[in-house]
């Protein structure tokens, strides 16, 4: 992977030392978020590793690659939100059969998940109820797309560029979702209750968000 590749032994070495899906998300945790306060970003991952920041999309796109470096499929999942809420994105491994995720948020709740869920879609439904607005408890994921294997963009250097990476979240806003409501199930939605909306406002970093609608989580 080193020589096929062309990465610096600096970049390599910290790759290779992400050799769990816990190392990696632990690794992103140490990064602080990127609330992209000069305008929309998309790092690719040899840029996150030498700013040293990231937000979600930028951060799944990093995952993957280090778990395609340590032999895993370089896969992450799309999650989509209603108009007035932010979508998501993150990495996705497969562990003894079951699905699992590396999150970078700034939110307490939108985080890793466990290689527990049996479908892609199990693992999207664990993060349903948390996934609401704080103003008013509305709940508002709505569709997935994934697993997506970016095998697909290395024609494009995505894993070797220090250019923007845009066009990896324009494919992904641009790709075939699967709902996950219909509507009589979303006009029955329950509103999140007051403690859970306290309990979703807390965050790692305080810091104004990005206007960047699917980039901020």
């Amino acid at each position: 992977m080193q020589n096929k590749y062309n990465f610096s032994k600096k970049e390599y070495k910290i790759l290779k030392k992400l050799n769990t899906p816990a190392k990696i998300q632990d690794f992103l945790n140490s990064l602080p978020f990127n609330f992209e306060p000069d305008g929309g970003t998309s790092y690719p991952p040899l840029m996150v590793l030498k700013k040293k920041i990231c937000h979600c999309v930028e951060g799944a796109v990093l995952a993957a690659l280090a778990l395609r470096i340590n032999g895993y499929e370089p896969l992450v999942l799309d999650l989509t939100s209603s108009q007035d809420d932010f979508d998501h994105v993150v990495a996705l491994f497969k562990k003894n059969g079951c699905w699992g995720a590396i999150s970078k948020t700034n939110h307490a709740v939108l985080r890793y998940r466990e290689p527990v869920y049996q479908t892609i879609r199990e693992l999207v439904m664990s993060y349903f109820h948390e996934y609401f607005l704080n103003s008013n408890g509305k709940k508002t994921l709505r569709s997935y797309a994934g697993p997506i294997n970016l095998k697909r963009f290395d024609k494009q250097g995505w894993m070797t560029t220090l250019e923007s990476i845009e066009y990896i979240p324009e494919y992904l806003a641009d790709v075939k979702h699967v709902s996950i409501l219909n509507k009589k199930q979303i006009a029955g939605l329950r509103r999140a209750e007051p403690i859970e909306i306290e309990a979703g406002k807390i965050v790692a970093e305080i810091k104004k968000p990005s206007a960047c609608r699917r980039l901020s989580f």
